[in-house]
C-alpha cells in the first residue's frame, strides 16, 4: 500500500524527532519476528526508555540527514527496526541484545551512538557495560584517589612542621627557664 506524500512528510518529521531525543538508535533487521513478538521487545524496551519501532529505510535515511546525523547505508537495507535509548543506553542495547538471543530471529546491524555510526560489536560492548550510576561511582572514586594522596601528603607535611615549631618553642622556653 502506498504511503501519501504528506504522511510520508509526518514519518519523516517523527523520525527526527526519535533521532533527536535519543542518545544512541540501535538498528535491527526484525525478518522473521511475530506480531507477538515484537509486542513483547517492545514492552521490554519501554521499561528501559527506549522505544522500538519498525521503520522506512527510505525515510530514516532523510530523518537522517535533517538530524545532520550520518546515514549508515550498509545497515539500513532489509528490514530494518531501530531501538531508539532515551535512558541509559546500556541497559537498551542489553535488551535488543538478549531478545536476538532469546529468539535467534532478531539481528543487531549496528546503530549510531550520538553522531558516531557504531557496528553490532560495538553495541555488544555497550552493553556489557555496568549501569551509568556505577560508573560515575568508578570515576568518581579514581578521581577522588589521587585527591585523597594530595591531602594526605599536605597533612602529613604540617603535621611535620608544627612538631618542629612546637620542639623549638619548647627549647627555646627551657633556654628562657634556665636564664
Amino acid at each position: 500500500m502506498a504511503i501519501s506524500k504528506e504522511k510520508k512528510k509526518e514519518l519523516v518529521a517523527w523520525y527526527t524527532d526519535l533521532f533527536s531525543r535519543s542518545g544512541a538508535a540501535i538498528l535491527t533487521d526484525y525478518r522473521g519476528l511475530t506480531v507477538t513478538d515484537t509486542t513483547q521487545l517492545r514492552r521490554k524496551a519501554q521499561e528501559v526508555s527506549s522505544d522500538f519501532h519498525i521503520v522506512k529505510n527510505t525515510l530514516v535515511k532523510l530523518a537522517l540527514q535533517e538530524a545532520g546525523l550520518p546515514v549508515p547505508e550498509e545497515m539500513l537495507e532489509g528490514p530494518t527496526a531501530i531501538g531508539f535509548c532515551y535512558g541509559d543506553i546500556s541497559h537498551a542495547a542489553k535488551v535488543l541484545l538478549d531478545f536476538a538471543k532469546e529468539t535467534k530471529i532478531l539481528r543487531i546491524k549496528g546503530g549510531l551512538l550520538g553522531d558516531k555510526v557504531i557496528n553490532a560489536d560495538q553495541i555488544s560492548t555497550i552493553a556489557d557495560l555496568p549501569p551509568r550510576e556505577i560508573l560515575l561511582g568508578q570515576v568518581l572514586s579514581t578521581v577522588q584517589s589521587p585527591g585523597g594522596q594530595i591531602v594526605g601528603t599536605v597533612t602529613s607535611a604540617i603535621q611535620n612542621i608544627l612538631s618542629m615549631l612546637k620542639a623549638r618553642i619548647e627549647q627555646l622556653e627551657k633556654q628562657a627557664a634556665q636564664v
